[in-house]
C-alpha cells in the first residue's frame, strides 16, 4: 500500500510502499502491460521475500512516476533507471520499500525498522569520535547507520569503509531533523546534509548528492 508520495525540499521525489499484499495481490496491482513480464520474471525468484520486495519496488515506482520504468542494476548492485531520466535509490526492510528520485543529482535513501539489534554491531560502523547520546542509545545508532547507508548509496566508490570513511557530526535524535556528516574516501572530503525521521517502528534518512560537482 503507498503510504506517502511528496517532493522534497531538494526536489527529490519520496515515495514509501507499506508491504503488507500477497504477491497475487501485487501482481493484480500492475498494469496490464507490466503483468505479463513481471510473473515471468519473479519465476525466478526463489525466495518470497525477495519476490514482494520486487514487485513492491516496481509498484511504487510506478505510481510516483505514473509511467513505466525499467529498473536495473550495476556490477556493484546499485539501481538505475533504464531510460536515464531520474537518479535512483531503493530501500527495503522488513515491512516497507522507500525510493527516492532526482533529476539532475546522486540520491541515497535507506529506511529501517528500530531494533534493538543495532547494540550488537554498532562498534563496527560507529567511529571512537561520534557522539551517541546515552539516554536514547539505539535509536541513535541506528540513525548513524542509516545515514551511512544514505551517504554510501549515492556515492560511486568502492571499498567504503562505515567507521573509517563516513562522519557524522554530533546531534541529539528528534523526530526529524538534518544531519550533517562527511566523508573521507575521497580527495573531495565533501560534506553532506543528511535528512532523517524517527517513527514509531522504523527510521528515515535520505541525502542529496552533487549537482555538476555543487553540493546541494
Amino acid at each position: 500500500m503507498l503510504i506517502r508520495r511528496e517532493h522534497t525540499d531538494s526536489e527529490g521525489l519520496l515515495g514509501i510502499w507499506k508491504m503488507d499484499e500477497s504477491r497475487e495481490e501485487l501482481l493484480g496491482l500492475l498494469p496490464g502491460h507490466m503483468r505479463f513480464d513481471a510473473v515471468e520474471h519473479v519465476k525466478t525468484i526463489r525466495s518470497e521475500r525477495r519476490t514482494i520486495e520486487w514487485l513492491s519496488t516496481r509498484i511504487l515506482l510506478f505510481m510516483l512516476l505514473h509511467e513505466e520504468k525499467t529498473i536495473l542494476n550495476r556490477a556493484d548492485g546499485k539501481p538505475y533507471l533504464q531510460d536515464g531520466t531520474y537518479h535512483i535509490s531503493i530501500s527495503h526492510t522488513k515491512d516497507y520499500a522507500a525510493i527516492y528520485l532526482h533529476e539532475t543529482c546522486p540520491v541515497g535513501i535507506d529506511i529501517e525498522i528500530r531494533s534493538e539489534r543495532v547494540r550488537k554491531v554498532a562498534h563496527k560502523f560507529i567511529g571512537d569520535n561520534e557522539y551517541i547520546d546515552p539516554s536514547q542509545k539505539t535509536v541513535h545508532q541506528l540513525l548513524h547507520w542509516s545515514a551511512k547507508e544514505s551517504m554510501f548509496k549515492l556515492m560511486e566508490e568502492n571499498e567504503i569503509h562505515f567507521k573509517h570513511h563516513l562522519h557524522i557530526q554530533p546531534f541529539i535524535p528528534a523526530s526529524k531533523g538534518i544531519i550533517t556528516a562527511a566523508e573521507t574516501r575521497t580527495d573531495h572530503n565533501r560534506t553532506f546534509n543528511i535528512h532523517y525521521e524517527v517513527h514509531p517502528d522504523h527510521v528515515l534518512t535520505w541525502v542529496v548528492g552533487w549537482c555538476d560537482d555543487l553540493l546541494v
